[in-house]
């Protein structure tokens, strides 16, 4: 493999002959390699829309990059189509993921790295190209000419946005052998995935087909991967996190778990805990002259809030505050990702000027969805056993207003417009970070994706 670099980007160029490539062999072997659920979405060569529900770790991902291949040699010389839902999850997830899978079955390939990804497959009877494109900018797939799309996590795709384009989408399928779009995601209720597989009158369809896979069907977990969720989850989110099960998570309140009595402390900071010399970890949500930052020490498995920032102007006035309360201290930053791109400062981003405050930034390359941060707060607050883990102290007034008000709207997300957002938010920028159980024992060698 070699590295050439042009002006339309960074190519990668796999050097092995396509000529002496053996398509028929590379696919069986890869069949070989699937548990029966990850096969019956893989094979299916006939249903026009094609659908994957599946448990965290049961192998989705590796589902679509087989998918995918086998849809490259069933249309050698055509176009296919890979759909993330924003562009930095093409380059976290997709990218490592499915070339990682072309080089385990040394399969040939070249890629365009910039804008987003771009592969060509180099196979027996035609190169075939395969796109990447997100949901954010799903109108950029009009025009194309595709043999076949497919979808990785439609359910974390607002419903409104799925919805317009998912006739577009079909629209595009009109050339090469196999037309086909499959979509595979872990449900989120009663959303996209619900409305086109699950209903009473989706299932009297027959263009489509829901196949379900659950975290117990993978057999190359980790032996306490399944054990940390039951652990973590209650017994509803159990049903769609690890059997990939459509049932209601969406309802009433969005941190149900939380309570006064016994959540909220009277004490400054835990007894075992010398504040003067424990390293700070603090969650920030940027807003223009509403900025909120949570504050709090991490011990072991426990989460104990010890203080909060709200209604700072702007990112260094919130610095100076924290700074100010605590000059001494070793302070971790879990800011909105998308602090590395704005900025309340015509000079810096919001994130370089937290460095410049000698803040240590922890936020990942993008943020992760709305639902994997609510999800990792509840976790705290009661987890499937029953286990609390969350400590709020009573000084954290604003906190714990937006903990008990925050709702979902009639959509089914968490409310935005009332204002109970932003604290809780910060808050699960930390606790998605330090806790998700996700990303312990997570690796190249699981198949379990880091976000």
């Amino acid at each position: 493999m070699s590295i050439l670099d042009t002006k339309e980007g960074t190519i990668l160029q796999n050097l092995s002959s396509g000529d002496s490539l053996n398509a028929d062999h590379i696919y069986q072997k890869i069949q070989d390699d699937l548990h029966p659920g990850q096969l019956s979405f893989v094979t299916d060569t006939t249903t026009q829309i094609i659908g994957l529900s599946a448990g965290y770790g049961a192998g989705k991902t590796r589902s679509l990059c087989a998918k995918a291949v086998q849809l490259a040699i069933a249309n050698q010389g055509f176009t296919g189509c890979v759909m993330e839902p924003t562009g930095p999850l093409i380059r976290d997830i997709w990218q490592t993921d499915f070339e990682m899978f072309l080089e385990e079955y040394e399969i040939p390939y070249t890629s365009r790295q910039s804008p987003l990804p771009e592969y060509i497959l180099h196979l027996p009877t035609g190169d075939t190209r395969i796109l990447c494109r997100s949901f954010e900018n799903w109108q950029r797939i009009i025009g194309l000419n595709l043999a076949w799309v497919l979808a990785d996590e439609i359910d974390t795709v607002s419903p409104s946005i799925a919805d317009r384009a998912f006739p577009r989408i079909l629209a595009r399928l009109r050339s090469g052998n196999q037309r086909q779009f499959g979509v595979a995601s872990t449900p989120e209720g009663f959303r996209w995935m619900w409305n086109t597989f699950g209903t009473d009158e989706a299932k009297l369809r027959t263009d489509r087909k829901l196949i379900k896979m659950r975290s117990y069907d993978n057999p190359h977990l980790p032996a306490d991967f399944i054990t940390r969720l039951e652990e973590n989850y209650d017994s509803g989110l159990l049903q769609a996190y690890l059997n990939g099960e459509f049932c209601n998570i969406t309802t009433g309140q969005v941190y149900d778990r939380f309570s006064r009595d016994l959540h909220v402390v009277q004490e400054q900071q835990p007894m075992s805990i010398d504040l003067q010399e424990e390293p700070l970890r603090i969650g920030i949500d940027f807003n223009v002259g509403n900025m909120s930052a949570v504050i709090g020490v991490a011990s072991g498995d426990n989460f104990f809030v010890i203080d909060e920032v709200s209604g700072s102007h702007d990112t260094d006035s919130l610095a100076q505050e924290i700074k100010r309360r605590y000059p001494s201290n070793k302070i971790y930053a879990y800011p909105d990702a998308s602090g590395g791109n704005r900025s309340t400062n015509a000079s810096k981003t919001d994130i370089q000027i937290l460095e410049t405050y000698g803040f240590s930034n922890q936020s990942p390359a993008a943020n992760p969805p709305v639902r994997d941060r609510v999800n990792s707060v509840q976790r705290l607050l009661e987890d499937g056993k029953g286990k609390t883990r969350l400590k709020i102290n009573k000084n954290a007034k604003r906190l714990i207003e937006c903990l008990e008000l925050q709702s979902y709207t009639e959509k089914g997300e968490p409310d935005k417009d009332a204002g109970y957002d932003h604290m809780n938010d910060a808050l699960g920028y930390i606790t998605w970070r330090l806790f998700n159980p996700l990303h312990l024992r997570a690796g190249k060698s699981t198949g379990i994706r880091l976000y």
